[in-house]
């Protein structure tokens, strides 16, 4: 390599540590890319479901969800959280960087993705699109990818989470849901109800990526985007809402330490596994995103599912 080669991967390493410290650091790295690169797609869908993450790690601490789920319990969820989105974006943002880098010396650069262990099927899927420049193929290539990354490591690997009771239940009730607010109180999104199955949750991405980047709703998405500060609390979306709750769950920073992470290499799971044509088939909507009363409903459900612990234990 040269030594302007060596700067560069240093540079990157040093940023992709900086800005991977925790939720909300990566909803700002996301976020910011993608106001510098409007084309790369799928940065703004990172940051606002890195958003959801935030949202969903600071409920577990909330006032309702601490009254259902025991400590230990939520600890382990916490540290899912943190993990899967933890190993997302130590594989994507040096992929981001090398564009950004690209692009500024008006050449592919993708080659010193090896360095990074990024695998070959995201080196094609880059080169591919600096060549013919289909936004929606990339999108659609790195929801593919990092739901392969934390297959095996995270999915697999964590038997008691993913194969507990509360989960399951989480599951069939659909709370794991990811959603998209608006600065008019008005919340969009969809849902995955087995979400230890990577072709549904490789869905689950595509469907995200064709409402987020609608025609109609994108402007009021980016919106929100621009004039809500991430804190990880859901009243980042919760004080556009008619009737808001307030500080029903904590900020991030305020009940979550920096999570020191063991850096080791990314699993080349091209290597291991095929690509489903599946997976590059876009998903057909099924459901209404418009998801403001069904949120309401669920939250209903949610308080009265606490309630009744608390009378029955």
């Amino acid at each position: 390599m040269s030594k302007t080669e060596k700067r560069l991967l240093h540079s990157i390493k040093v940023q992709t540590a900086k800005a991977n410290r925790d939720n909300i650091s990566r909803t700002k790295a996301y976020e910011h890319f993608f106001q510098k690169h409007p084309e790369i797609q799928w940065s703004f869908l990172a940051g606002m479901v890195s958003r959801n993450a935030g949202w969903n790690m600071c409920d577990l601490e909330g006032i309702w969800f601490s009254r259902m789920l025991g400590l230990e319990y939520r600890r382990h969820l916490f540290l899912t959280y943190e993990e899967a989105n933890w190993r997302i974006f130590q594989d994507a943002y040096p992929q981001l960087l090398l564009y950004h880098h690209s692009k500024r010396c008006r050449r592919p650069l993708f080659y010193l993705g090896r360095f990074f262990f990024i695998t070959q099927f995201m080196t094609n899927a880059w080169n591919a699109f600096w060549k013919h420049g289909n936004r929606e193929q990339l999108v659609t290539a790195l929801i593919i990818n990092e739901q392969n990354i934390i297959e095996k490591p995270v999915i697999k690997r964590l038997p008691f989470v993913f194969h507990s009771i509360l989960f399951f239940l989480q599951d069939w009730m659909h709370f794991s849901t990811v959603l998209f607010p608006t600065c008019h109180g008005k919340l969009y999104g969809s849902s995955v109800s087995h979400f230890r199955n990577i072709d549904e949750r490789i869905k689950l991405g595509e469907r995200l990526a064709g409402l987020l980047f609608s025609e109609e709703l994108f402007p009021f998405f980016y919106e929100f985007s621009c004039r809500t500060e991430a804190t990880g609390a859901r009243y980042d979306y919760e004080q556009y809402r008619k009737k808001p709750r307030y500080h029903e769950t904590p900020m991030l920073r305020k009940v979550y330490p920096v999570i020191t992470h063991q850096i080791s290499e990314t699993e080349q799971w091209d290597m291991n596994r095929r690509v489903k044509k599946d997976w590059l088939i876009e998903p057909n909507w099924e459901e209404d995103p418009q998801l403001t009363k069904w949120y309401d409903h669920k939250q209903k459900q949610l308080h009265t599912a606490v309630m009744v612990k608390n009378l029955l234990f």
